[in-house]
């Protein structure tokens, strides 16, 4: 089985579809986030890419980050949404 490696712009991309559909486009994962989930202990870097200064992740250890902090995610959009709809014009 191949193991896939994404540097942390390739990690946000890939957390963006996915988060994209649950949160109906509202949601969006920049490469800072991942460093932040880093830095939290979420995930951790595998191994550095060829040029001798990016982080890799494994696209496992990446998906599981993304569902450890989803529903968080997802609980800030949906209070946002609320919030916007119920202010009047």
């Amino acid at each position: 089985m191949d193991t896939e490696y994404l540097t942390g712009a390739q990690a946000a991309a890939h957390v963006n579809g996915a988060r994209q559909l649950l949160s109906a486009g509202t949601l969006h994962v920049r490469p800072a986030t991942i460093h932040q989930w880093v830095r939290r202990g979420h995930l951790s870097p595998v191994g550095i890419a060829e040029d001798g200064r990016t982080r890799l992740y494994r696209l496992a250890d990446v998906a599981s980050a993304e569902l450890a902090t989803r529903d968080r995610a997802l609980r800030h959009v949906t209070a946002l949404l609320a919030d916007t709809r119920q202010k009047p014009s």
